[in-house]
């Protein structure tokens, strides 16, 4: 019961957070905002998981995750109050962050209950749950945000997002009980001294890293791009829902792919597919073919984070899984935060094509860096 707990709280929180990025993005254009505006938007969404993500991991470790999860609803509930009320880019910057901050306990907590709730052999099959329920929410969020605007408008779809985080908070306050306690005794001193020293650590960062930076940057940009060429946001949300219905189906098959075929065979293929995409987009000025680019996409890079997840939590040390995982989601947040930044930076000095094709050769960097590691079983 605990971990259907877990996947449902993952579901709703989750599609608010997808689609909160999507809102934030697409209510900031109607004002008129600037491209490096837009890029300051989306880093402010990953400042605090940059900052707290270790610190959370070592709380989750100790204290559990009930309260942490309950803390992090409501700040996901505020951030979304806010620019119903206040239609103005310096109120989304206070947005953006606030949700950010939801986001950092929310994902962080939820990957180690995850694999807290699990036994060894369950592991792999229930991430892979845990990365469909994501995958889900990579669809449904976006296209709530875009049939939502198209419907009732930008403010009151921000009410509508932020009942994704009421509903989190009705259920933590039911069964929030049915969660596993934390350990006081968990250790708080050298956690990260200690990850840091294991070079397989340092390699799963590295190319954890990357894989995020992949995803999110085409996640963040496609919408730009097709605001750009004119599609509607009901359009641009269908887009990215093909994107994360084959991430979704690729993610039916991780639990099997880990088992017959090679870490770096893996991480290749998410890499090189991700190349692929990027390069395509700004051939492409309609919305089919921008589907059909995003289904190809999601089908490489849609098994990269969990299988980065499952391979960082097996490496880290017994009892501290959480700040493990904080340690990991603290790298991918470095580069969400200056990834949008500065390719925001990019795309006002050189246009939105230059973007997609300069990302697509770090895709490429990272599949040639991923062939020359070691392999991982």
């Amino acid at each position: 019961m605990a971990i259907n707990l877990t996947l449902a709280l993952t579901f709703f929180n989750f599609t608010g957070a997808n689609a909160a990025r999507v809102l934030l993005t697409l209510y900031a254009l109607e004002l008129d905002a600037p491209a490096s505006a837009v890029g300051i938007l989306g880093g402010l969404l990953y400042l605090f998981p940059l900052l707290l993500s270790w610190p959370i991991g070592v709380l989750a470790d100790r204290a559990g995750g009930r309260g942490l999860l309950l803390f992090a609803a409501g700040c996901g509930t505020a951030s979304l109050i806010l620019p119903f009320f206040f239609r103005s880019v310096p109120a989304f910057y206070v947005a953006a962050a606030l949700n950010g901050l939801a986001l950092a306990f929310f994902h962080v907590t939820l990957q180690n209950l995850v694999g807290t709730l699990s036994r060894p052999e369950q592991r792999a099959r229930n991430f892979s749950n845990f990365s469909l329920a994501g995958a889900m929410t990579s669809f449904v969020g976006p296209l709530l945000a875009g049939l939502s605007i198209d419907a009732v408008g930008h403010a009151l779809t921000c009410l509508v997002v932020a009942s994704q985080s009421v509903i989190v908070i009705v259920l933590l306050l039911v069964w929030g009980r049915l969660l596993p306690p934390g350990k006081p005794q968990a250790a708080l001193n050298a956690g990260a001294p200690h990850a840091l020293a294991n070079r397989e650590i340092w390699r799963l960062l590295i190319t954890s890293g990357m894989v995020q930076l992949g995803y999110d940057l085409f996640q963040f940009y496609l919408p730009i791009y097709g605001h750009s060429i004119g599609l509607s946001a009901s359009a641009i949300g269908a887009i990215l829902a093909t994107l994360a219905a084959a991430a979704f189906i690729v993610r039916l098959f991780l639990a099997r792919l880990i088992k017959r075929v090679p870490g770096k065979t893996l991480l290749a293929w998410v890499f090189f597919t991700g190349a692929l995409g990027f390069a395509l987009v700004p051939f492409s000025g309609n919305a089919v073919m921008l589907g059909l680019i995003a289904f190809i996409f999601g089908l490489g890079m849609g098994i990269g984070i969990p299988l980065t997840v499952i391979l960082m939590f097996a490496s880290s040390a017994e009892g501290r899984s959480g700040q493990t995982l904080g340690l990991r989601l603290t790298a991918n947040n470095f580069v969400r935060v200056t990834g949008p930044i500065l390719f925001g930076a990019i795309g006002s000095a050189l246009g939105l094509p230059a973007v997609f094709w300069i990302v697509a050769a770090v895709m490429v960097s990272g599949g040639l860096l991923t062939r020359a590691g070691k392999n991982t079983e």
